[in-house]
This record gives structure tokens, C-alpha cells and sequence, in this order.
């Protein structure tokens, strides 16, 4: 699977299903009956309705809150699930674009490059309409919306950042860094103290440096609508855009910072995360939720602070967004509308972000952070932030930027990346 996929999609699904017991012989047929009428609304996602016993929070959180939109709704919600046995070579994108176009299903959890393909295609159906979108923070609204349209939505918010050794810098009487400039002085003390690579990275995430740097002011000045407008039509190039951020990139890799080809090879938390929790390496980039699970970073022996990423607008951090979307001609269009209208409501995003501990699409929702989270935390409730998924963008963002900025640390140059964005961009006008 994508990189998207196992990142985005990962947080879902755990329902604890109990029965009638002693009723059970009595009601039987009256059950049989209830869910043989009963609207069923099918949903295509990577995942399956999970065991009693599951212990993933994530998972228990999605299903609590299905649970609660068939319980509203009446009608009963049917999953429909990726298995990457099962489709062997296809990743769950390219099975989600086959399906939405073939009718298949009429709710899917998409990718932020799938939202964008099928909104484009105007396969989706507009969400806006829908009364608790109303509640939806302006982040979600501006990622996902295609040529007008509210075309998916999410449970939470994916966001990115700097985790780092707390106790490290201050071992080096080194600041938390805010610019570009400020990183690479504390990389520099690092180096010079003896740590042989300052920034753990894996073949991911990396630009999420080039997002924070190239998108700054887009979508912090007050102009983003006549930027991206621009951009669109040709009169920007994306290339202007992200220079800056691929240069950057190329002067830590070329002292030493950064190791290129161990970056390539390495999965994301898996390769540079036990030299993080070692205290090997002070900084390493991850998202909100990695800093919840004792899996990931949620349990290090050492003061854990995750900040957004530098740039000219100081910590950013980096948003990226996959959402729910009906189809527009979905089979069971209304019954489809009443669940995910529900799954929307504050009560269900109440109960999923509670289990969860993210930050929640609605404005309405808020959750108590970990003291980790709270510098991350603070720039996102000031409405700080850059988007690495834009569905309004006619290129797409994150899968395009993660793939060329693997080829910068496979050896090509910033201009032969640049021509990449150039040639991404000439492809985009003559649709």
C-alpha cells in the first residue's frame, strides 16, 4: 500500500458487539426481519469491523461512532474491505478510483489524491448541504473542496511535526528552533558535540520541510484563494514555490544533517525511530498520533516536545487530510447522507476524538492534549498551519512532493526536481 494508506487511513475501526442473551432464542425472528428491511449503506475502507477484544483505541473509536449512525439513522452500515492479498499488486487507491467508478459502494474512506481525482471527476457528492458540515473548522473545508464543492470529509486532523529531545537541547543550551536558520545552528552544535546524524528521517516524510517553508505565507498571509487560483491557471509555478524547501533539504543532507541514503530505505518510524528513543538522534518527524501510542514515541525515557516544522512564520505545522465521501449516485444516497451526517454530529466527534485524543474536524470539539502536544497544539487552535493536501490544488500535493523529494535523496539535483513540479504543472492545464 501507499504510503497514504498506511498513514492516513491507519486510525480506524472496534466495535463491541453484545447479545440479547437470554432473548436471543425468543427475538430471533424479529431480528431476522429488523435487518432484512433495514437500509444497508455500504462503506469501502481498509479496514474490517473489528473483534470484542480489540485493543486498538483508534479502531474502537471509528466503530463507536458507526455504531451510533446506524442507531440515529436506522439503517445499517456494511463494510466493504482492502486487503492487499486479495488485490494483489493494486494499492488501496487504485482499487478505491476502480470502485467509485463502477458505482460499487456508496461510502468511501478516500486519500487526499483520490479526493482530489474523483472530485475532479465530479463523482462525489456535495457535502456541504449536509447540516452538521455546517461545524467543520475552515482547515477541512479549504483541503477538501473541488471546483466549489465539499467533496469528503474526516474524523480528525493529520497533523505533522518536529518531534524532539527536549532534554537534548537543553543539554546543549540549544532554543526549540522557529526558523530555517535557527534548525540548522542547533544541527551544527549537534554535529560538533558528536551526534552523528541531528535529524532522523525516513523516505516519507520529508517534506514536510518543504511544505512548511514553500507554503508559509499562502496560507497564513490572507491571499490563499488568489494564490492557489494562481498556481491553477499557470500564472504561479509550484516550482517558485518549493525551491526554497528542496534547497534546504540539500544543505542538511550535504552536511551531514540528514543521511540521504539511509533516509531512502528507511519506513517511517521503524527505521529512525529506536535511535530517537535511544537518544541517538534529537529530532526525528512524525504525526499527532505517533506521540499517543507507547507503539511509537507515546512512552520515551526523556522530555518529549513535538513543534511544528521552521519556517519564515515560525513552528508550522503541516496538515494532511483524508475524508469520508459519498458518491454521487450512490445506491442509498439519503440513507448514506443521515449515517455520515451523523458521524459528523459534535456527539459522535465528541466520543471519537475523546478515545482517540486528536484534534477534531469540529469547531465545537476539543480534547485535552499531552504536555508533548501542547506547542503543536497551540499553532493549530491559533489557525497556524499549512496544508500538504489541497484538493483545490490542480496538482496533487503530498504523494507528488513525497515521491520527487525521494528522488533528491536518491542524487538528482533541486533542478531536476523543480522540472518535475514544472512538468506536474504543464500536465494539470491541459485537463
Amino acid at each position: 500500500m501507499k504510503k497514504l494508506s498506511s498513514l492516513f487511513l491507519a486510525a480506524i475501526v472496534a466495535l463491541v458487539i453484545t447479545a440479547c442473551g437470554a432473548k436471543a432464542e425468543l427475538d430471533g425472528n424479529l431480528v431476522a426481519d429488523i435487518e432484512k428491511d433495514a437500509a444497508v449503506v455500504n462503506l469501502f475502507g481498509p479496514m474490517e469491523k473489528s473483534n470484542p477484544d480489540a485493543e486498538n483505541l483508534s479502531r474502537t473509536a471509528f466503530d463507536l461512532t458507526i455504531a451510533l449512525a446506524e442507531e440515529k439513522s436506522g439503517a445499517s452500515v456494511e463494510y466493504r474491505t482492502y486487503t492487499a492479498e486479495n488485490y494483489q499488486e493494486k494499492t488501496y487507491d487504485d482499487v478505491v478510483l476502480d470502485r467509485a467508478r463502477n458505482n460499487m459502494d456508496d461510502l468511501y474512506l478516500l486519500n487526499p489524491d483520490s479526493i482530489q481525482i474523483l472530485g475532479e471527476e465530479e463523482r462525489l457528492f456535495d457535502l456541504s448541504g449536509l447540516e452538521n458540515a455546517k461545524n467543520l473548522r475552515d482547515v477541512v473545508k479549504i483541503a477538501n473542496t473541488v471546483n466549489g464543492k465539499l467533496v469528503a470529509v474526516p474524523q480528525e486532523i493529520v497533523v505533522h511535526g518536529l518531534f524532539v529531545n527536549k532534554d537534548m537541547f537543553d543539554q546543549y543550551g540549544l532554543p526549540l528552533p522557529n526558523t530555517p536558520e535557527e534548525l540548522l545552528e542547533c544541527c551544527r552544535v549537534f554535529k560538533e558535540n558528536g551526534i552523528e546524524t541531528p535529524i532522523g528521517a525516513n523516505r516519507w516524510w520529508l517534506e514536510n520541510f518543504v511544505f512548511a517553508q514553500a507554503y508559509a505565507d499562502l496560507y497564513n498571509a490572507g491571499n490563499t484563494e488568489a494564490e492557489i487560483e494562481a498556481l491553477n491557471n499557470g500564472e504561479s509555478k509550484y516550482s517558485d514555490y518549493m525551491r526554497p524547501g528542496f534547497e534546504y533539504l540539500q544543505e542538511m543532507i550535504d552536511k551531514g544533517y540528514i543521511d540521504a541514503k539511509t533516509a531512502y530505505t528507511y519506513e517511517a518510524i521503524e527505521g529512525e525511530g529506536p535511535d530517537f528513543l535511544a537518544q541517538k538522534t534529537p529530532i526525528v518527524m512524525a504525526y499527532w498520533g505517533a506521540a499517543n501510542s507507547e507503539t511509537a514515541y507515546g512512552k520515551p525515557d526523556f522530555n518529549l516536545q513535538v513543534i511544528g516544522f521552521p519556517s519564515s512564520r515560525g513552528q508550522m505545522p503541516v496538515v494532511s487530510l483524508t475524508g469520508y465521501a459519498i458518491l454521487a449516485n450512490a445506491e442509498h444516497l439519503e440513507d448514506t447522507k443521515n449515517i455520515l451526517n451523523t458521524i459528523l454530529s459534535d456527539e459522535a466527534l465528541q466520543l471519537y476524538a475523546n478515545t482517540n485524543k486528536v484534534i477534531s474536524p469540529s469547531k465545537n470539539v476539543e480534547v485535552d492534549c499531552i504536555p508533548a502536544l501542547k506547542p503543536l497544539n497551540d499553532r493549530i487552535q491559533d489557525n497556524v498551519y499549512v496544508l500538504g493536501s489541497n484538493a483545490n490544488m490542480k496538482v496533487e500535493q503530498w504523494g507528488n512532493t513525497c515521491l520527487i523529494v525521494r528522488n533528491l535523496l536518491n542524487g538528482a539535483t533541486v533542478d531536476e526536481c523543480m522540472a518535475e513540479f514544472d512538468k506536474l504543472q504543464e500536465e494539470s492545464l491541459k485537463k
